[in-house]
């Protein structure tokens, strides 16, 4: 039931104090099983897959935005925040107006793995991963790439990091997210049951588009200085650029390696 005319909740107010904590803490997160939405953008692709919420907290200009309004009708509580306290609770340049409390959803390591072995996509595996805009940009894009599924592996910054979801905008409630998974156990399994694993590296692989990624396949992306150690892989992809270029970071080169996936499973189109 909306609370839109009770008294406007300030700093203080227990409820503020929490959706603090669990914008700056993975640990408050992980005991309660609650993350915070930042932003209308995010919230209504929340509301388009189905995620739950316990609350929605609107600055009062926000109040009846379209994404509010829907919010209340689906019968979750909104809340109205006192003048600068959304300024206090998010960390943008420019603040959202607009923040919900949803609760966490990790799929079974047996999710993911199901969407490798039986599934017609491919997955998407970053190992150790730290930088949150770069671990949301990569969801993104191999969400839209069409991934059946993506880990964040162990040594990997949380999915539900406030700058991930942002980052994500709304993917990370779109595709299966298995989040701590060490990666070799992970490659090891995904091996014996017959999927390709070929990882991205800057220089010394097979020209990406010179490879088969139309069967069942893992893409790789790992960290950017120490790169994959002794992972298990089947390939090393390598992103031709022009004489000279820099190597692109993991997100960009997830994102090509993703969509070239995509290409050609599309039939080269």
């Amino acid at each position: 039931m909306s609370s839109r005319g009770v008294a406007p909740l300030g700093a203080s107010n227990p409820e503020v104090r929490e959706l603090r904590r669990l914008l700056r803490s993975r640990r408050a997160r992980d005991e309660s099983a609650r993350f915070v939405i930042e932003g209308p953008r995010v919230l209504q692709a929340a509301l388009d897959h189905e995620v739950e919420l316990d609350a929605v907290y609107a600055a009062a200009a926000d109040v009846d935005a379209d994404v509010v309004t829907r919010c209340a009708d689906r019968g979750i509580a909104v809340r109205v925040l006192a003048p600068g306290v959304a300024e206090r609770l998010g960390d943008t340049v420019t603040p959202q107006g607009v923040f919900a409390r949803g609760v966490l959803r990790r799929p079974p390591r047996d999710v993911f793995l199901r969407a490798a072995l039986d599934d017609a996509g491919f997955v998407l595996i970053a190992d150790r991963i730290s930088d949150p805009g770069n671990a949301g940009t990569l969801l993104r894009s191999a969400a839209a790439a069409g991934a059946a599924g993506i880990s964040l592996g162990a040594g990997s910054v949380d999915a539900y990091n406030p700058k991930v979801v942002r980052a994500s905008a709304g993917a990370l409630f779109a595709v299966p997210v298995l989040e701590g998974s060490p990666t070799g156990e992970l490659l090891e399994r995904l091996g014996s049951g017959g999927v390709r694993r070929v990882g991205a590296v800057a220089r010394g692989g097979t020209p990406i588009d010179e490879l088969d990624l139309t069967g069942p396949l893992a893409l790789v992306v790992g960290h950017e200085v120490h790169g994959f150690g002794s992972l298990p892989l089947d390939d090393l992809a390598t992103i031709p650029m022009a004489a000279g270029a820099e190597s692109l970071n993991v997100a960009m080169a997830a994102t090509v390696v993703c969509f070239e996936a995509r290409r050609q499973r599309r039939g080269g189109r």
